[in-house]
């Protein structure tokens, strides 16, 4: 199981800092820009290994979810909403929620962790989140 250290199967699954390998049907969640250029960090990643398409900055793509991050705080909980509605209607699926919006964007884990409060529990999220 990801991001849940041996022997600890009890404690709530975290997203881990790499994501290299998805279970099938599972979603990589990653920050995109406004182009969906998709060029670097875990948006490279999701292009190169889950299925991301270049030039769609916001959905469902393969096994990733793009969340457009490069345009200010109120355009990414916009976003993060219509994610965590996305996931509440896909409970068959687990989505790995990564650090999205505090790496290229800029902001911190304070601003961007309570846009996601209301995920469903399908919705693993990054430690401290």
């Amino acid at each position: 199981m990801y991001g849940v250290p041996s022997g600890e199967e009890s404690s709530p699954r975290t997203t881990p800092d790499a994501v290299t390998s998805l279970e099938p049907g599972d979603v990589f969640v990653f920050g995109s820009g406004a182009t969906g250029g998709h060029t670097g960090g875990a948006a490279r990643l999701a292009v190169e290994r889950f299925g991301a398409e270049r030039g769609v900055s916001e959905g469902l793509r393969g096994n990733s979810y793009a969340i457009p991050t490069m345009q200010g705080l109120d355009v990414l909980g916009a976003a993060a909403t219509r994610f965590v509605q996305f996931a509440a209607e896909h409970p068959e699926r687990v989505f790995w929620l990564t650090r999205v919006g505090c790496g290229h964007a800029g902001f911190s884990d304070a601003d961007v962790a309570p846009l996601f409060a209301d995920a469903p529990e399908n919705v693993v999220r990054p430690k401290g989140w």
